[in-house]
């Protein structure tokens, strides 16, 4: 195998977060329908709070 070159791997960062988009949607729906709309509102307060959690801490590690 000398002389080939390896092709670089894919990003596939844009389409995993588009189904994670999906896979939300769903769940909250899903969620919405059994359980009333303020857990949805709640679960999302969570995930936007651990999400800026995750932020802060990578943005001080440079």
């Amino acid at each position: 195998m000398t002389g080939q070159t390896r092709q670089p791997a894919p990003d596939y960062t844009k389409p995993a977060l588009v189904f994670l988009f999906v896979n939300l949607l769903w769940i909250f729906g899903v969620v919405w329908a059994t359980l009333g709309l303020a857990p949805v509102l709640l679960g999302a307060i969570a995930l936007n709070h651990a999400i800026t959690l995750l932020d802060r801490r990578l943005a001080r590690k440079g």
